[in-house]
Parts: C-alpha cells; sequence; structure tokens
C-alpha cells in the first residue's frame, strides 16, 4: 500500500466526479482544461491507497514536471517518494516510490523506458494517463504497448479535456485502454464496421459516424465530463488583437512563395500530397509573416530573413504591461529571435531545444517571479502548464488548429486565477493571416479548410475552375 495526506480540499464539481468514478476500477474524466483533473485523480489515489502498490502517471514528456508539482501540491508526499523516468531511467537504476511518472512519447521511442514500465505494472498499480488523447490512435506503437502493460493493473484512469477531436473514432483506443468491456468490440475494425463510415473516392477518411447514442450509453457509466463554464465562475477573457503591414521586401518574398507553392498545388490527385502541399505553403507563408523562410534548395534548407515590425510590436506591447507575461510562439526562429531582442535573463524559456531538466528549472523561474516574461511554444508549453502567475497572454505567432490556441488560452484561465487575462494577437497584413484569424474564431483547421476550398474548385467546370484557382490565389 502507499500512503500519504491530502493538503488541499476538493471543489463541489470535483467532489462530483470522485463520487462517479467510485463505483468502478476504471474510468474517464473528461474534465475541461484548467477544471481540476489532477487534483481529483489524486483523491482518487488517497481513497485507494490501501490497495494500491505504486501509482505510474504517463503523460506528455513535457508535463512530467508538472505532474510532480502536482503531487507535491496537493499532497504531504515527500519528493523523494516521486520517481521521473528519464533517459537513464532502466530497472537497475529504478528506486522505490510511491509515484512513477512516464512520458507517453517515450514508451514508443524508447524500448529501455517501455520494458521498465511493463515490468513496473502490477496488479496492485493504479495506471493514469493523463492527456489521454495522445493514446487515441488505435495503431500507434505507444497506445498499443501502454494499453497491453496496463491491463495487468487493478485501477486505471484517463484524463482529458478533449476526448474527441476528430470524431467518435477517437473514444476506441481510449476505451480500449480502460476496458474492451466498455464498448463491447474485441478489435477496430468490428468497431469501425459499426459506427464509422468511409468516403468511396478517399479511402480511409471517415465522413460520418453511426449509433453514436449507443456509444454515449455504453460509455456513460465510466465517464465523468464537466465544462469550466458549469462548475467554475472565472473571470472573463478578454481578446485584442493588433495589426501591422509587412515591409516591402516582405511583401516581395511572400509573393514568391506563394508562387513557389501555388503552382504545384493542382499538380497531384493524391489528396494526402494536396494536403501536405498545402501545410508547406502555409507553414511557408505565416513564416515569411514573422520575418523568415525556412526555404528548401535542393536537398538542404536555407534560413533567408527579411526586414519586418513583428519584434517591434512585441516590444512596445511588453513595455506597456506591468507584472508577468506568457509569450507564444510558434517558430525556433521566433523564439531565438525574441531572446535577442530582450535578453535570456528576461525571459524562462519553455520549448523542444532545451532539456527537460532546463525546461523545469526555467518554469520555476518564471513561478517565483525571477522571470518576467514565460517564452514557450504551443507545441511544447501549451498543454497541461498552470501559468496563473501571469494575467497577459500575447500570441506572437499563432497555430493552425484551434485546438492547440484553446489549449494555449487556458494555462492562465483555470482554477486560481482570480484577474481577468487579456490575450493579445499580432497579426500582419497577409492572406494567411487572415486566413488563420477567421479558422480560430470559427473553431476550424486552416489547413482543412482551404483543402475542402481546393476539393470544390476541382470538380468546377475548366473556365470557372481558372476562375476560382485565381481568385483563391489572390486571397492568399
Amino acid at each position: 500500500m502507499i500512503d500519504f495526506k491530502l493538503s488541499t480540499y476538493l471543489f463541489h464539481h470535483q467532489k462530483k466526479a470522485v463520487e462517479k468514478m467510485l463505483p468502478s476500477r476504471v474510468g474517464a474524466l473528461f474534465m475541461e482544461m484548467g477544471t481540476g483533473k489532477s487534483r481529483t485523480a489524486i483523491e482518487l489515489v488517497h481513497i485507494r491507497r490501501s490497495k494500491i502498490s505504486r501509482v505510474i502517471w504517463l503523460c506528455p514528456v513535457a508535463l512530467k514536471q508538472t505532474v510532480r508539482a502536482e503531487i507535491l501540491k496537493h499532497t504531504d508526499c515527500p519528493d523523494s517518494q516521486i520517481y521521473i523516468f528519464d533517459d537513464k531511467t532502466g530497472l537497475e537504476a529504478m528506486p522505490e516510490a510511491a509515484w512513477h511518472v512516464v512520458g507517453i512519447e517515450s514508451v514508443s521511442a524508447t524500448n529501455r523506458v517501455a520494458l521498465s514500465l511493463h515490468r513496473l505494472i502490477d496488479r496492485a498499480s493504479m495506471v493514469i494517463v493523463d492527456e489521454s488523447s495522445y493514446i487515441k490512435g488505435a495503431f500507434a506503437k505507444r497506445t498499443m504497448r501502454i494499453t497491453e502493460y496496463a491491463a495487468k493493473a487493478r485501477y486505471r484512469l484517463i484524463l482529458t479535456g478533449t476526448p474527441i477531436s476528430q470524431g467518435v473514432v477517437d473514444l476506441y483506443a481510449q476505451m480500449k485502454f480502460l476496458s474492451p468491456e466498455i464498448l463491447g468490440y474485441n478489435s477496430f475494425y468490428t468497431f469501425a464496421r459499426k459506427h464509422l463510415v468511409y468516403s468511396d473516392k478517399y479511402p480511409g477518411r471517415i465522413v460520418s459516424s453511426l449509433n453514436v447514442p449507443l456509444l454515449s450509453s455504453r460509455i456513460e457509466p465510466y465517464t465523468y465530463q464537466v465544462t469550466k463554464e458549469e462548475c467554475i465562475d472565472l473571470p472573463p477573457k478578454v481578446h485584442k488583437s493588433i495589426y501591422f503591414y509587412m515591409s516591402d521586401e516582405q511583401q516581395e518574398l511572400y509573393n514568391e512563395a506563394k508562387d513557389y507553392w501555388f503552382d504545384r498545388l493542382l499538380e497531384y490527385e493524391s489528396e494526402y500530397v494536396r494536403s501536405t502541399i498545402i501545410l508547406g505553403m502555409f507553414t511557408s507563408l505565416q513564416q515569411v509573416a514573422c520575418g523568415f523562410w525556412n526555404r528548401r534548395a535542393g536537398k538542404e534548407m536555407q534560413l533567408i530573413e527579411v526586414a519586418h515590425s513583428r519584434l517591434d510590436q512585441l516590444k512596445r506591447i511588453l513595455a506597456g504591461i506591468n507584472g508577468q507575461v506568457v509569450v507564444w510562439a510558434k517558430y525556433r526562429h521566433d523564439i531565438e529571435a525574441i531572446v535577442d531582442l530582450l535578453g535570456a535573463d528576461a525571459l524562462a524559456q519553455f520549448h523542444g531545444g532545451i532539456s527537460e531538466r532546463r525546461r523545469a528549472r526555467e518554469l520555476e523561474r518564471f513561478r517565483s517571479g525571477k522571470a518576467r516574461i514565460f517564452l514557450a511554444t504551443p507545441q511544447c508549453g501549451g498543454h497541461g502548464l498552470t501559468l496563473n502567475e501571469a494575467s497577459t497572454v500575447i500570441f506572437y505567432s499563432n497555430g493552425f488548429k484551434f485546438s492547440e490556441r484553446i489549449q494555449a488560452e487556458d494555462r492562465t484561465h483555470r482554477i486560481g486565477q482570480n484577474r481577468s487575462v487579456l490575450y493579445i494577437d499580432l497579426w500582419a497584413y497577409c492572406g494567411i493571416e487572415d486566413r488563420i484569424r477567421t479558422a480560430l474564431s470559427d473553431k476550424s483547421d486552416v489547413v482543412e479548410s482551404f483543402r475542402r476550398e481546393i476539393e470544390a474548385i476541382k470538380d468546377t467546370k475548366r473556365a470557372d475552375r481558372d476562375k476560382a484557382i485565381k481568385k483563391l490565389k489572390e486571397r492568399l
């Protein structure tokens, strides 16, 4: 058994979640970002502590230190009882601990980590998968490994605020991790025949779902779902946009990038190839809007930099803000440019270019107030972190998906935030930034939206198609 005392109390909605989960040994907390999934999971561990030998908490690699901080915050467990898997983890080096925190990505990337995890889990374990959308791919190596290994554990729990991002297909693997008996299907193919409709024209593309009420009724006994609006009285979000023009040199390079990609767009019949080209084109155009372009020259990448005013806009905004600030930037080039502009001492950096240990140190610098600005990429810092120290958030450059944007927003808009949060977006006057802004407003994916426009044009008459393509290119 493991033993510890709790040092914080549950909110009403968290108590309801615990009550819902207790009758079953497996369950899903589909709780929106900022509603306290981790605290609820810790409560369930505490209630079952006499029956548990250890907790294995799987989460995205970037969140391992956050999970550790949550355990220390809500319990009296000493730090020595929390073991975090790292690049040196092996059975010989693994100490006895009550909590083992494992990066989900590492389970597929490193056989040594996978083997250690496999041997660690026994019947008396409780396995928690945090951000379980990371195991929604039924045939992904990490999904299959984690599901197989966790089957031995007496207790299994998944946590996510977004159980479905691409449709009911996302439910299959997450529910199978808990138990195949929940949905009642022994294979994905049986599930697909009952609940998914695939395109006749494009193999592999799901166009609709079947028997959704049946799925809902089967998962209902094992899930608890809540949104922030339903359970937390948070201060409002305030959004502000700052617009600026591109330089003449920037506009010239933008047109060059657009011509380079657009001429290739309709050469291919393969939908996959076209989607790849659209992503490449949008990435190139957005890079130019940020003052650079990583252009492919043969087998090499050529970095082109142009004069731009985005950094000046950021510096001006920061000069008018008191207190701590979170700045999200999509590209590593953006990160490096901002560090050069503001100086490393003023910033806490959180991105894939630095080690896990350094990210943990940088996060602590921000939380302790030693760094005024938290500078991060949404890919690395957009999940799981709590950044309530700041009430101003700047999106220096945005991603292409609404789901990524809302994840990043809610790092500062969650339980414990007692101030209204101001979100400031920097937008260059150009077609790609207009499309990104519109897609985020519509809660959609900008690449997928453009792909659908291309598909609609393809099936029109030649004259109409040429006119529509010309107009589409002009708007971009």
